[in-house]
């Protein structure tokens, strides 16, 4: 993977130049930027986020570590703590473009910050996100669609129900980017060296067999646009906790907003493995 020049952008063919750093991008952020954080500060690892309070953070925990594939977890907080070891100065009530607050189950606001709404009690799980291993399949040269066509990634909620634990329950949520099929091989082989975002693919081709009637009407994010020779290919993803959310409906939740992350400050060469 390509370092990144410290105080230069690191545009690619197609994509809107972003800020060198992950504190750059959380300014931006701060300052009012809530557009989808995918192709941000690249190298960096993005993450997914879920608050919930401290009665039901076993049961996350547990539900996350039955289910490490869409819930690949990253740190988790303290209750009431407002900072990750992941970006010690960043500020996880301010510094995500857009949040989801839930009560009972039920989307009750989408602010683009929660510190009015947030409690000593809750407990906050980062969770990887597969927009950290972007640049990874960039750098190999398969082409990110959903980047070139200027939108945010598609996302579906699948048939495949997630092993419960304890009150959380829910189905899996995909990820879908459009391969070429000559470049399937790659993006399998570079997404599996990094299990802590969601590693390889959990199902190409027919999305039907997932439960997905029409990939063409996604449940969070865009519309991709395939081009001649590309297949779908998915992966497990980070909103499969909001989707136990609903499902499980909590009395109060914080959520990121589908495609919305949290820009950490770790490089994203630390969740390689061999």
């Amino acid at each position: 993977m390509s370092p990144t020049t410290h105080g230069t952008s690191a545009a690619r063919p197609g994509r809107t130049p972003t800020p060198a750093g992950p504190a750059e991008a959380r300014t931006l952020i701060r300052d009012g930027d809530a557009g989808p954080t995918t192709g941000r500060a690249p190298g960096y690892t993005q993450a997914n986020l879920v608050s919930v309070p401290r009665d039901w953070a076993y049961d996350v925990l547990l539900f996350c570590q039955r289910n490490p594939k869409p819930c690949p977890v990253l740190d988790v907080t303290d209750p009431g703590e407002t900072s990750t070891v992941l970006a010690p100065g960043a500020d996880l009530r301010t510094d995500l473009p857009a949040y989801r607050v839930w009560e009972h189950g039920e989307l009750v606001e989408e602010p683009a910050d929660v510190t009015g709404r947030w409690r000593k009690d809750l407990v906050t799980f980062l969770i990887g996100c597969s927009f950290t291993f972007e640049w990874a399949l960039a750098d190999a040269g398969v082409p990110l669609r959903h980047i070139e066509q200027g939108r945010n990634v598609a996302m579906y909620v699948t048939d495949r129900r997630c092993r419960p634990a304890g009150a959380m329950h829910g189905p899996m949520v995909v990820s879908m980017r459009p391969v070429p099929q000559e470049s399937v091989a790659t993006a399998v082989r570079v997404t599996g060296r990094m299990p802590a975002v969601h590693g390889a693919p959990v199902h190409t081709g027919d999305p039907s067999l997932l439960g997905i009637a029409d990939i063409d009407e996604p449940d969070f994010g865009d519309r991709t646009a395939m081009l001649p020779g590309d297949v779908p290919v998915f992966w497990a993803c980070g909103v499969t906790p909001q989707a136990a959310v609903m499902a499980s409906r909590p009395p109060f939740a914080i959520t990121h907003a589908p495609g919305r992350m949290f820009i950490t400050d770790v490089r994203d060469e630390e969740y390689l493995v061999a």
